[in-house]
């Protein structure tokens, strides 16, 4: 029973770890979406300062402490005053919260 209950507890955690694995986004997809749906408003590219200068860029974002891409994600969810509420589909979510996050790791 012991080992049959430890294959079971191995099995889902391999399976989380790939369902989880799956859901990183792609950063390039995701600045593709940025200069087509966020880039009237925010400055999408580092070093630049936003159109709308109420809208931070995302490199001011990224910078926050502990935005991750699930931070951005419920983010991105959650509506705010001053942005219209843009609907993203889920892998555009991942992609677009990875992109963000990519530039945290800016110098």
């Amino acid at each position: 029973m012991k080992r049959s209950g430890r294959v079971i507890f191995a099995g889902a955690l391999f399976g989380w770890s790939h369902v989880h694995a799956q859901e990183v986004g792609e950063p390039l997809a995701g600045l593709a979406l940025a200069r087509e749906a966020c880039g009237t408003c925010h400055s999408v590219l580092p070093g630049q300062q936003s159109p709308n200068r109420q809208a931070p860029s995302f490199e001011q974002i990224a910078s926050v402490p502990g935005m991750t891409p699930l931070a951005l994600t419920v983010a991105l969810q959650t509506p705010h005053k001053t942005m219209p509420n843009v609907m993203l589909d889920p892998k555009e979510l991942r992609d677009l919260g990875a992109y963000i996050a990519s530039l945290g790791n800016s110098p």
